[in-house]
């Protein structure tokens, strides 16, 4: 499964997460790689504890908790809170799989990642490069889109970001526990 939802932020909105991203301390992304991706990883990510991080994570939070089109097809039971990260020239993340257990920040909660999201917080004219390739059972699919836009798959699928070569690549991703189906019988 790999889905592309359109529109999950607004371009006001966008535009509003934007500013607070352009004038954030971003920190080396080694800081949140596992024993695995610091081999690949080279990236700049926001402190996930500490503002703007927080409030714009809890704002995407409330806007895809009553978007229609991600519900149906995540059906999240748990969402991992919204990280951010930026890939500015030279910067990528190699090929890896997203970890498959995630400990809740400020919790004693583990989910299960069943799917990973990306929400592209910069347009394609914005960068070059930075594309989102993700292997999936029908081949290699290469995802860049507009801001605002968002595009699900699953946490087992081995992806990675390819090197940005000009300008800055702006996202926020996060993954989700599915919740169980509701018989309609």
């Amino acid at each position: 499964m790999l889905l592309t939802i359109p529109n999950v932020l607004s371009a006001d909105d966008v535009l509003q997460v934007r500013n607070y991203l352009d004038k954030a301390d971003w920190q080396d992304g080694m800081n949140t790689a596992g024993s695995m991706a610091r081999h690949v990883k080279k990236n700049q990510q926001l402190d996930d504890t500490q503002e703007p991080a927080v409030s714009l994570g809890n704002h995407i939070l409330r806007v895809m908790s009553q978007h229609p089109a991600f519900i149906s097809a995540a059906l999240p039971d748990k969402i991992y809170p919204p990280k951010f990260n930026r890939y500015s020239e030279s910067e990528t993340y190699g090929a890896h799989i997203d970890s498959a257990l995630m400990q809740l920040p400020n919790s004693n909660q583990t989910i299960r990642t069943d799917l990973s999201a990306t929400l592209f917080l910069a347009d394609p004219d914005e960068y070059d490069g930075g594309e989102l390739v993700i292997e999936t059972q029908y081949g290699t699919q290469s995802v860049k889109l507009d801001a605002g836009d968002l595009v699900l798959y699953p946490s087992t699928s081995l992806h990675q970001v390819s090197p940005v070569s000009r300008g800055a690549r702006v996202a926020s991703f996060l993954d989700t526990e599915h919740g169980k189906r509701q018989s309609t019988a």
